[in-house]
């Protein structure tokens, strides 16, 4: 072999070299981000600690002209779903009951006292006139206070309730007939005469609540998206953990749970629902991800909207990422500004009408 074929064997075998290393490292840099091996080791020892008894403490899209939109649309977290793991449960506190300001209420007289056993056979079997939630209280013999009935204790009256509005719309004639019929058929069951508000004041009441609601309503959301590499399932899931999030049910889903026991989170994130079903999550490809808060959901004194804009600076920074809203446009301090300015006469405006966000009828009527 002449010296001219061996330099051009090596030469090629050189170049060969070259291309295998350069297409593996563009394979790992494309690749998507996996967590660090050593929480995942933590990880894994806390579920091992907690399967055998151990306790240990649990490890610690958004266009601002939506702020001004009307149009009233489903949350972005729905707040009747359970608890998700990692969520304190709710208690049996009671949180709120009908009430004149949202509801449309039927007081039931007896003539004598009747049996909470008796009221809970006699309920509608669906608590509901068409998408409004429908409700029974009993005045108790003992306390003196309206709850719904419960077995073994005894009502001088009872009163029959339906939401006047809620993210479906106002009450309307269909539904305020059904609430009738059910009230009534409940009022029969217990030897009780119901006095019913008058249909049209009600509707037009819930007409007014509704276009309230509507222009007061908020569900925020930022998107954070991938500047270079994309990231795993895991590598997303770790580094929201380290910010407070717990998993959801939901696959694909975290939340930022609040201070107290059995209440909406405070903050939502999810990502494709497909990458975390993957056979394989590591290597699932995900390229953004959004942060949500449904403002009248979460009460002022939580902060969300701070939160919310600490966790989406902080996980850009540390997941090589931008924050934007839903156009992909940019979110600057700027802007966040003005979102923020924007909440806070939001929460003075529904503080005034007795509507707070977070609070027990603000969340009834916000659903």
């Amino acid at each position: 072999m002449s010296s001219l074929t061996l330099a051009l064997t090596i030469l090629g075998g050189l170049v060969l070299a070259a291309v295998v290393a350069y297409n593996t490292l563009m394979s790992r840099r494309n690749a998507p981000r996996q967590p660090d091996a050593i929480d995942v080791a933590l990880d894994e020892a806390e579920r091992a600690l907690a399967a055998s008894g151990g306790g240990m403490e649990p490890m610690l899209h958004a266009d601002p002209h939506q702020m001004q939109g009307a149009d009233r649309h489903e949350p972005l977290f729905d707040p009747d779903l359970p608890a998700p793991s990692g969520v304190p449960v709710a208690t049996g506190e009671r949180r709120g009951g009908l009430d004149p300001l949202i509801d449309v209420i039927a007081p039931i007289s007896l003539d004598g006292l009747a049996s909470g056993d008796a009221a809970i056979a006699a309920m509608p079997p669906t608590r509901r006139a068409g998408s409004k939630p429908v409700a029974i209280e009993g005045l108790n013999e003992h306390t003196g206070q309206w709850e719904p009935p419960v077995a073994g204790q005894r009502y001088s009256a009872f009163q029959v309730g339906v939401q006047l509005a809620n993210r479906t719309g106002a009450l309307n004639e269909i539904e305020y007939s059904e609430f009738v019929v059910k009230a009534q058929a409940f009022a029969d069951a217990v030897n009780g005469a119901p006095e019913f508000p008058e249909m049209l004041d009600e509707v037009a009441r819930a007409r007014e609540l509704d276009q309230f609601a509507s222009a007061h309503d908020a569900q925020l959301g930022f998107v954070l998206r991938a500047l270079h590499a994309a990231w795993s399932p895991g590598y997303v899931q770790q580094n929201a953990a380290r910010l407070g999030f717990v998993a959801g049910i939901i696959p694909g889903r975290m939340v930022l749970p609040t201070s107290e026991a059995g209440l909406p989170p405070i903050l939502g994130l999810a990502f494709d629902t497909q990458a975390a079903l993957a056979d394989d999550p590591a290597q699932s490809a995900i390229r953004e991800l959004s942060l949500s808060l449904d403002v009248p959901q979460v009460d002022r004194g939580e902060e969300p909207f701070r939160r919310m804009r600490e966790a989406a600076a902080t996980l850009a920074r540390e997941m090589d990422g931008v924050v934007t809203d839903s156009d992909g446009q940019l979110l600057r301090d700027e802007t966040m500004d003005v979102i923020g300015a924007d909440l806070e006469q939001l929460y003075d405006t529904l503080d005034a009408r007795d509507l707070a966000a977070g609070s027990p009828l603000a969340r009834r009527l916000f659903s």
